[in-house]
């Protein structure tokens, strides 16, 4: 990954946008999506840009852009489709430690500008790394088309009410909680009764879910198969993107771990590399630990999932679980054998 991506906050911070043509018009167009003051340089302008400036969306100066204007610049874009300009635009950006992106320049940007679908506050941005923009829109499209418009109202809804719903306890129940929001109940809500309802199905929801007296975890005991991310059953993939707690055989390759959420805790268990190899006594006891502290917790091992003993250790604790099989490769074989 050569540019990570990240979000930059630009509110009330100054862009330079030198070039007053298509290239700058095309950048404009998302900066006037965010609260940044927004400068752009250059005679002649656009019909366009003029048009934004006579109604304060950018403040044009009818000159090419000097040293002295980019003091307190957070970003700057060079888009004067002349290559000589936007190298000295680049110079004096640089010279300030403002970053800088030079339009259809990909070697001397500093950031790129990634393909956006827009649900604010829910934003997904779209990079190839500037290898592929077609790709990069086609996968826009596709996202726009699967993320629904309200999604954003749902979003801005959720974000207001999170101080009340941290009285919720950390863990699968505040989860839960957000999840049966934005996927099942919350658009039910906005379909029915708009805005109004959303937030009284807030209040609801969050009332059903503080009353929930139990707050004792659950294990899932799951097979990973061959070992392949593709081959994981889909819901394997769905526990993984869950659970708070993954506790895995060494031999489970990275791929699959990857499929974990960021902020689960991951602990290696099996075969150590010096010493004596874990005990089956020890992961139960870390099974049980875990879930007795209301986590989520996936066990997971290569194949399909040896479960007598974990089965009757949770059984005597009092402690839920299911067992999800893996997909064996002879499975595959034989499968693969018929076609």
């Amino acid at each position: 990954m050569r540019h990570f991506p990240i979000f930059i906050n630009l509110d009330d911070r100054l862009v330079i946008v030198s070039g007053v043509g298509a290239c700058a018009i095309a950048k404009l167009r998302l900066l006037l999506k965010t609260n940044a003051r927004i400068v752009v340089f250059g005679a002649h302008p656009k019909p366009q840009i003029l048009q934004w400036a006579q109604v304060g969306l950018v403040t044009h100066i009818n000159r090419p852009v000097i040293e002295a204007d980019f003091k307190e610049a957070a970003l700057v874009y060079g888009a004067t489709e002349n290559a000589n300009e936007d190298e000295r635009v680049s110079v004096l950006g640089r010279k300030v430690g403002a970053l800088v992106n030079i339009v259809d320049n990909l070697e001397d940007s500093q950031f790129i500008t990634p393909a956006i679908v827009d649900r604010a506050p829910v934003t997904v941005a779209i990079g190839t790394e500037g290898a592929a923009p077609v790709l990069a829109r086609k996968i826009k499209q596709q996202m726009e088309e699967l993320l629904p418009a309200e999604l954003g109202t749902l979003a801005r809804i959720g974000q207001s009410f999170r101080k009340v719903a941290n009285t919720i306890p950390m863990g699968h129940l505040r989860r839960d909680f957000w999840s049966n929001f934005y996927f099942s109940r919350g658009p039910l809500a906005l379909s029915k009764g708009g805005e109004t309802a959303v937030v009284e199905e807030l209040d609801t929801l969050l009332a059903e879910t503080l009353s929930l007296t139990s707050n004792t975890g659950h294990v899932s005991l799951v097979g990973a198969g061959p070992g392949d991310p593709e081959m994981l059953t889909l819901k394997a993939r769905n526990l993984l993107h869950r659970a708070d707690v993954v506790i895995y055989d060494h031999k489970v390759p990275k791929p699959v771990l990857e499929l974990a959420r960021r902020e689960a805790i991951v602990i290696e268990t099996g075969q150590k590399q010096f010493g004596s190899a874990w005990k089956a006594s020890q992961i139960n006891a870390l099974l049980v630990k875990h879930a007795n502290r209301g986590h989520h917790v996936v066990r997971l091992q290569t194949g399909n999932p040896e479960t007598s003993v974990e089965i009757a250790t949770l059984t005597q604790a009092g402690i839920a679980f299911d067992v999800i099989p893996g997909i064996e490769i002879s499975t595959v074989y034989h499968k693969a054998e018929r076609l």
